[in-house]
């Protein structure tokens, strides 16, 4: 009997051995086949092989074999580079064993995330829809564009995978993929005639602290990193847990740039959000090693919405966001001040969404010339007696309130007591704004309200932003 259990324990041994010395390539899910590389530049490709391996890469599109080495742990990383936009291509990376990937083509990559209003899907939430999504998703088979939605993974140390695959959009796939986030590939898609490919890392109902990394809060001292978090059955909602588990394992994939919807989870503290938002950024670009701040960050500023809570401020939270402009390079602001929903957080009008950060990215990222891509933002105040002029960027060809009477305009005095103002825009494409009730202005706000349907355009038809000239 103890010769029979030596001689079973020595052959699971040798089992073993065998199974651990045989070389298999692991990948990331998100080098898989139907993926999306970025085009005419160098894109990392990295995994796990068995240590001091040669690992051999080829690619089907220029028929070269690029040769690496597995260090200690296994680890090994190289560099592809890519041809202008086409396909399909296969991708074959050995050791003893070989894996290939097929129907991967080259383009343009855009990565997107934020909380519930990025990860909110054409179908819509419970009771919440997306306006037109029936229509839209009849045009959704298009083996040119092709969505990767990362599964939720909260982490308290830095993730080198999730969960996830590449899928050619379909009707089936895009119903269940980010409303904003597959309606601007689709439209970028169809703009560019280039495949397009869309990554989504979103988790509703999460504070911007939970999407940066360590180093990327550590000048920031109101936001305290807890050790308690591994015993923690909501680990998303605490700092660095979302960067660890659903942005660490994309770090360093191939991308064109950034979108971002996020703030609603944060409306508690809009005196830190910008700060946050910028740091987030710079930190972000440092991990792709961008640093010249070359990658565009567009985003999302959140919709007015009926909020009761007097402890949180969505209106604090849009000034940030538009305040944000000013600190983070090579950004652009999407204004919703037209489109928020009183009751619901949620506004169905994604495709405006998506459409305004599209003209963003064809404007500054692609160079398309005479596309109006943002809404008016304050520029400057100059007080002329009982009136106060305000002028605006993003206005050239001035302003507009579309046949509606101007309504959201208060004016003060220094008793910081605001009155509904009249309202006249100029030829030069400022306003002029006054009251009989305040003699001697010295503040204007506009739309400065939680919840609050914009009425001011520029005449492209896009949404001036709120903001206020005080600091009160």
């Amino acid at each position: 009997m103890l010769k029979i259990k030596k001689s079973f324990i020595f052959l699971v041994f040798i089992l073993c051995f065998v199974n651990y010395t045989k070389a298999t390539i692991l990948l990331p899910s998100v080098f898989s086949s139907n993926m999306v590389l970025q085009q005419k530049t160098n894109v990392a490709i990295w995994g796990l092989s068995e240590y001091n391996e040669t690992v051999t890469v080829f690619t089907s599109w220029n028929n070269v074999t690029i040769k690496t080495k597995a260090d200690q742990k296994g680890n090994w990383k190289c560099y592809m580079s890519t041809p202008s936009a086409g396909g399909p291509y296969t991708i074959t990376i050995k050791d003893k064993d070989a894996i290939t990937l097929t129907n991967v083509l080259i383009g343009e990559v855009w990565f997107c995330s934020g909380q519930s209003n990025m990860e909110m899907p054409m179908k819509g939430f419970k009771n919440q829809p997306v306006l037109s999504s029936n229509e839209i998703l009849l045009e959704a088979d298009n083996s040119n564009l092709r969505l990767f939605d990362s599964k939720r993974a909260a982490s308290t140390t830095p993730l080198t995978n999730c969960g996830g695959d590449w899928k050619e959009s379909n009707i089936e796939i895009a119903k269940n993929f980010s409303a904003v986030a597959y309606m601007y590939g689709m439209m970028l898609q169809k703009k560019l005639k280039v495949p397009v490919g869309i990554i989504v890392s979103s988790w509703g109902g999460t504070k911007i602290q939970s999407w940066m990394s360590k180093s990327a809060l550590q000048d920031i001292p109101e936001v305290e990193i807890s050790n308690r978090v591994d015993t923690a059955s909501d680990k998303q909602k605490y700092p660095t847990t979302l960067y660890n588990g659903m942005i660490a394992p994309f770090v360093g994939f191939g991308i064109k740039g950034f979108i971002w919807y996020q703030g609603e989870s944060n409306r508690h503290e809009p005196n830190i959000y910008g700060r946050l938002l910028t740091s987030m950024v710079k930190s972000w670009r440092a991990e792709w090693n961008d640093n010249k701040d070359s990658l565009p960050f567009y985003y999302v500023q959140i919709a007015p919405y009926g909020n009761k809570d007097t402890t949180r401020s969505v209106r604090g939270i849009r000034e940030a966001q538009m305040q944000a402009m000013n600190t983070i390079p090579n950004c652009g602001m999407a204004s919703t001040m037209d489109i928020g929903e009183d009751v619901f957080i949620h506004p169905p009008y994604k495709k405006e969404v998506s459409e305004r950060l599209l003209y963003w990215a064809l404007a500054k990222t692609y160079g398309y010339k005479g596309i109006s891509f943002s809404g008016p933002i304050y520029k400057s105040m100059k007080i002329d007696k009982t009136k106060i002029n305000i002028s605006f960027d993003y206005a050239e060809y001035g302003l507009s309130f579309f046949g509606k009477e101007l309504q959201n305009f208060e004016i003060a005095g220094a008793d910081k007591q605001f009155y509904a103002a009249t309202v006249k825009i100029k030829e030069d494409g400022t306003i002029d704004v006054w009251s009989e009730k305040v003699p001697t202005p010295v503040a204007v706000r506009y739309a400065y309200k939680d919840f609050v349907k914009g009425d001011l355009y520029n005449t492209f038809g896009l949404p001036a932003s709120s903001f206020r000239t005080d600091n009160w």
